[in-house]
């Protein structure tokens, strides 16, 4: 007893000092807002990079003003923007939409033939324990091509994703290396999460990278992370809280990812 009380006095000084950082949860998924929210231009979120450190190690997104794409690898986040840039972002940068997890895989898959982006998903699909689960997965390798693209920083009155994606920047890479950090989400999610696959990139050397669009892999190591928590946070301003994000299809948001 005595032991259990001076290990809690412990633990409150340190806390209280601020000497102590608790690890983010592994195997839960977080994220900030709705994809239906990105689909209507809300384009100004709740959360810092800080944040999603403080959640994960691993993760995709998008930062303020839709300002390119987000690579979060190794606990350092990326931004991809359309001039083909590629910066490391410091911890008050704001955030409207990501996914991080702190990435623990549970499965591991080894592609040694050209395999297409759709083949590489049904391998992957085969190979989950069940398709009404969250799951997290990197593909670390070498890639015949890929087909990246960024969006463009907007301005107020934000426009919708659909009207963003028409002046996208779209990046071609042969024979690159690097990983693809990517979130598989199930269909019962829609409107909320970005069903089926969201994979965006970053090169070996990072200097390239983007929303994945389509390509081939040579040769990659697939790790899959079963996430059994998803935890949702939602930006609490006028503009989301009187949006009808009841209004996009899933069609629609696949025509924006793809």
């Amino acid at each position: 007893m005595m032991r259990k009380t001076m290990y809690a006095l412990v633990l409150c000084l340190a806390l209280w000092c601020g000497a102590l950082v608790i690890p983010a949860a592994e195997h839960v998924l977080f994220q900030v807002s709705t994809i239906n929210a990105l689909m209507q231009g809300i384009y100004d979120g709740p959360a810092t990079v800080k944040t999603l450190l403080s959640h994960g190690n691993f993760g995709l997104g998008t930062f303020n003003q839709l300002d390119g794409e987000m690579v979060m690898l190794d606990s350092v986040c990326y931004q991809i923007r359309t001039d083909g840039t590629v910066t490391t972002m410091q911890d008050t940068m704001s955030v409207p939409f990501a996914d991080v997890t702190t990435f623990t895989p549970d499965l591991t898959l080894h592609l040694t033939t050209q395999t297409t982006l759709a083949e590489l998903e049904a391998v992957i699909d085969k190979a989950l324990p069940s398709p009404n689960r969250f799951y997290a997965i990197s593909v670390t390798g070498e890639f015949a091509t890929l087909r990246a693209r960024s969006v463009p920083r907007q301005h107020k009155p934000y426009p919708l994703l659909t009207a963003v994606v028409k002046t996208q920047s779209v990046f071609e890479m042969k024979d690159v290396a690097g990983t693809m950090v990517a979130f598989r989400c199930p269909s019962f999610a829609t409107g909320i999460a970005v069903t089926g696959y969201h994979l965006h990139f970053l090169r070996a050397d990072h200097k390239a990278g983007g929303h994945v669009l389509d390509g081939v892999v040579k040769s990659a190591t697939v790790r899959i992370a079963v996430l059994s928590t998803f935890q949702l946070s939602l930006p609490n301003d006028p503009i989301f809280n009187t949006a009808d994000l009841t209004t996009n299809s899933p069609a629609d948001v696949q025509k924006v990812e793809k």
